[in-house]
């Protein structure tokens, strides 16, 4: 196989996919940055063909001009091979509409053979003796210019997908389980996004899903309401994930103690001293509305 193809603009992109699709099969995947961004969405998209890697990114080249690859992924012709398809697909469609049929699943298959480690990098190693370098798995991949190494980490997750589909085939085959494999296949054709917005648990009960949120009082539960609140409308100004605003343990250590002041701020032991002075006034400020809440305006958690 040549060495991958970078392309951000849209007639390199037509090019790649009009020769991909001339293929019998090619392997896709994505990356996105929720690891990093508040913002969650695809930064790029890997396809191989038997012949080429191809790292698209979607950062430079406009939604429209991407439609070349909804075409490849709704091409019934052509099979497309993910590893773990489930939320490349939800994604693909909460994106950009994109719909993908004729597919076929490595850790799907891996999980129907019996493999006791079905993660790319095990089952890679397993069949083609190949290792996977994994410094990048939870890299930021909204930056730009990405790096050589992340590009080659990138490239590596498809190139060779295809041999690896192959041998789980065999493998299938001969266990007598390839028809179960291809029904599971056929299922994923419908995955949907179904997150926040479309579906998904509303924000405002988010607070409730942190560890330790429903054994807090109600007046430290309503504190911990606003503050939740808060971090989410700094992270999504910001564009950060909300962890590296402040982290749940902390926003829940101030939930508890309820101070009044910074100096009693300071003296939480789950709260770094840096987020205490960066962040001070906004959590004294939700911990004194808090308190200032009538009885009958807590939170309160039914217990089952």
């Amino acid at each position: 196989m040549s060495a991958p193809l970078y392309i951000d603009t849209a007639p390199e992109l037509a090019a790649f996919v009009a020769a991909a699709r001339r293929e019998r099969q090619v392997g896709v995947d994505t990356e996105a940055a929720s690891f990093h961004r508040y913002h969650d969405r695809i930064y790029l998209l890997q396809i191989s063909s038997p012949t080429q890697t191809a790292l698209i990114d979607p950062v430079a080249i406009a939604a429209p001009e991407l439609a070349p690859v909804g075409a490849l992924l709704a091409d019934p012709q052509l099979e497309k091979t993910f590893h773990d398809a489930d939320y490349d697909l939800r994604v693909l469609d909460r994106d950009y509409g994109f719909h993908a049929v004729h597919l076929f699943d490595t850790r799907i298959a891996a999980q129907l053979t019996g493999e006791p480690g079905i993660g790319l990098a095990a089952l890679l190693e397993k069949y083609l003796g190949v290792k996977l370098q994994k410094e990048h798995q939870k890299a930021d991949w909204s930056i730009r210019p990405l790096t050589p190494p992340m590009l080659a980490y990138a490239a590596a997750d498809t190139r060779f997908l295809l041999a690896l589909r192959d041998a789980l085939e065999q493998r299938l085959t001969a266990l007598g389980r390839l028809p179960w494999a291809l029904e599971e296949f056929k299922q994923l054709e419908s995955l949907r996004w179904t997150g926040p917005g479309i579906g998904g648990e509303g924000e405002e009960e988010a607070y409730l899903r942190l560890k330790g949120a429903k054994g807090l009082s109600p007046r430290s539960l309503a504190a911990l309401r606003l503050l939740h609140r808060w971090r989410d409308t700094v992270a999504e100004r910001d564009d950060k994930a909300r962890f590296r605003i402040i982290g749940n343990d902390a926003l829940l250590a101030v939930s508890r103690a309820l101070p009044a002041t910074r100096a009693e701020l300071t003296q939480i032991k789950d709260l770094p001293g840096s987020l205490a002075r960066r962040h001070g006034d906004a959590l004294l400020d939700a911990v004194l509305r808090a308190k200032a809440l009538r009885e009958n305006e807590l939170p309160r958690v039914e217990r089952r």
